[in-house]
């Protein structure tokens, strides 16, 4: 009996993400919603459904790369590795966030944003940060962090940032102020191309699942 992995990612939406999959006929064993729990795979209800629990900037390589045949994934990491692989059928109406460009108070004084020309950002998102600023015809230099967006300006490291933003009250308390939006954000339900001609039958049931969960 072939499995099927369902890839979740971990961090601030799980219990948004709880709520959806507490009702389906795989609901994952009550442990991967334990935030103390170091598990990592999960049994379900289905004994041809696994889950795995993993950083959420990861959910869509395990996906891509097979590891995982099913996961659920944001729109920003989606659009920022644009695997072929990856196959993203349905909105989940979870983990809504938008993705902007924030710049330090101070250089906004001084400076109006339509002038620039050649920048410096901090992100977690290299790739969506350069598209955006070329299409506006503004060179970026895009420094690579995981983490922690809003400390590379007050350490000098660059003054402008890329990252999610939800209510600003972190932007705010490290002096930057949101200036732009690129994109509005929230996670979709992400399958594994090749896996979906395999096992057709099996995923197409867990899609409707959702479907009927969230429309």
């Amino acid at each position: 009996m072939s499995k099927i992995i369902i890839a979740i990612p971990r961090g601030r939406i799980i219990s948004e993400i709880k709520k959806i999959l507490t009702k389906t006929s795989f609901a994952p064993e009550k442990e991967m919603f334990n935030e103390k729990s170091r598990k990592l795979t999960f049994l379900s209800k289905r004994k041809d459904v696994n889950f795995i629990k993993v950083r959420a900037f990861d959910a869509c390589t395990f996906v891509a790369f097979g590891a995982a045949q099913i996961g659920i994934a944001g729109e920003d990491v989606i659009k920022e590795f644009d695997y072929s692989e990856v196959y993203a059928p349905l909105e989940l109406n979870i983990g809504h966030c938008r993705l902007s460009v924030a710049a330090l108070k101070t250089l906004l004084k001084k400076e109006d944003p339509e002038t620039w020309s050649n920048i410096r950002v901090a992100t977690k998102y290299p790739n969506i940060s350069k598209e955006h600023f070329a299409n506006k015809g503004i060179q970026v230099d895009a420094i690579k962090l995981n983490g922690s967006m809003e400390l590379a300006p007050s350490l000098n490291m660059c003054r402008r940032i890329v990252d999610l933003v939800s209510t600003g009250a972190t932007l705010k308390a490290n002096g930057l102020k949101e200036i732009e939006e690129i994109m509005k954000v929230q996670s979709k339900l992400i399958i594994n191309r090749s896996s979906f001609k395999t096992d057709n039958k099996k995923i197409q049931s867990i899609i409707r699942e959702f479907k009927d969960l969230v429309e």
